[in-house]
């Protein structure tokens, strides 16, 4: 049976009490997850001016997950609107 091509879409939300750096580190950890899972792409989302959201920098995000994963493609992607 083929496996389904399925990709994450991470904006690396910042939940309640949680810190930026503790929404990274989650973030990484369930790139991670989806490569153990098979998944086959990553893809961070670029906001900014956005408490809620920690993803201002996905070239950043996007190598330290390819670092931390073996198989699973990693991008970033933008939708600069006003």
């Amino acid at each position: 049976m083929m496996t389904p091509a399925l990709s994450v879409l991470d904006l690396v939300p910042v939940r309640t009490g949680q810190t930026s750096a503790q929404a990274v580190a989650a973030s990484l950890d369930l790139a991670q997850r989806a490569d153990d899972l098979g998944y086959r792409r990553y893809w961070f989302a670029e906001h900014h001016n956005m408490p809620a959201v920690a993803s201002t920098t996905p070239p950043v995000l996007s190598a330290a997950a390819a670092a931390r994963t073996s198989r699973i493609r990693v991008g970033s992607g933008g939708v600069m609107l006003p």
